[in-house]
């Protein structure tokens, strides 16, 4: 072999050659927080995988939860903090990521779901977050008016209506103050049921939530929600009670109707921003996400075991009957 020919095989050869020959694919490190483990990993696994990020190849997730304890967040956002990850992503509500905020302002951080992020104090606006947090924002400023609009017009002529909610999570009293102003505008009163641990949520409770005049039931969002659903749902179906919730499996599993976003599609979109920020995106200046639409789901056999007519332009609306 001659010179020349030693040189053009040279340049082939090192053409075609991998890019894995000359070094091992970047290893991306991703932490979750949530408050409550009934939150899966694989929220965020799924859509990360569907974009190339496969957790044990080029992907090294981390999954902590405080299981129900708030007052747990800080130490573990603390030792999260440490690892060093390259994005540390919040669940579902307002505690994780403030508590992600507190223990670092240089990390990444993406939340999932936050009712009101700005109130609380996690981004400077939505369209600019500024700071090391973006994400998802939860709701809509007429979203537990609509609720309400929908559950009065199933059943009319309601005075008192039951609301379910955490009162320890600053989304319980974001929702509360939009569903009072609408309550009043309405002319109907709210019997509050306030629960913060799985346990307060007893049939008692409810039988006394009837007797205070309740003859419908709303169920504020928040992680705590999701996870007593069926003992909700169950205590509802005895009591004859309909429901109204933002969460789609509350109708799924025997409530009257839900009216909400998808939590699924909200931790899809949490994947593309971590994505862009794994590709050098600063997530100060990538804007906050609200929910564009809205699925409203009748559950029609819970309907029908009340002796409910359902009005049809409400049932011309739903997005989902079950029957």
């Amino acid at each position: 072999m001659n010179r020349r020919e030693f040189v053009a095989l040279s340049i082939l050869t090192t053409v075609v050659r991998p890019p894995d020959v000359y070094a091992e694919a970047r290893l991306y490190r991703i932490a979750l927080l949530t408050l409550y483990s009934s939150e899966s990993a694989d929220l965020v696994k799924g859509p990360l995988r569907d974009l190339g990020y496969i957790d044990g190849k080029n992907l090294s997730f981390i999954y902590r939860s405080a299981d129900g304890d708030p007052g747990r967040l800080a130490a573990i956002a603390e030792d999260l903090v440490r690892d060093k990850p390259d994005v540390l992503v919040a669940g579902w509500g307002t505690l994780a990521p403030k508590a992600l905020k507190a223990a670092t302002d240089t990390i990444p951080i993406v939340f999932a779901t936050v009712g009101d992020p700005i109130g609380a104090g996690l981004v400077q606006s939505l369209a600019h977050p500024g700071g090391n947090l973006t994400g998802l924002s939860g709701q809509s400023t007429e979203f537990k008016s609509k609720q309400l609009e929908l559950l009065l017009g199933c059943i009319p002529g309601q005075r008192v209506i039951g609301v379910l909610l955490n009162p320890d999570t600053p989304y319980g009293a974001l929702a509360l103050a939009q569903l009072q102003t609408a309550a009043e505008q309405r002319g109907v009163r709210l019997e509050l049921l306030e629960v913060r641990r799985p346990e307060q949520f007893t049939a008692e409770r409810m039988d006394r939530l009837v007797l205070n005049g309740a003859t419908s039931l709303m169920i504020v969002e928040d992680p705590l929600a999701a996870i007593i659903r069926d003992e909700v749902v169950a205590q509802a179906l005895r009591l004859r009670l309909p429901t109204m919730s933002g969460f789609a499996d509350y109708a799924r599993s025997g409530g009257l109707m839900t009216y909400g976003f998808s939590q699924t599609a909200n931790y899809r979109r949490a994947a593309e921003l971590i994505d862009k920020i794994l590709k050098g995106a600063r997530p100060g200046d990538l804007p906050v996400e609200q929910p564009t639409r809205f699925e409203l789901i009748v559950n029609l056999k819970t309907a029908k075991a009340f002796n409910l007519e359902l009005p049809s332009l409400i049932m011309a609306a739903a997005d989902e009957v079950i029957e």
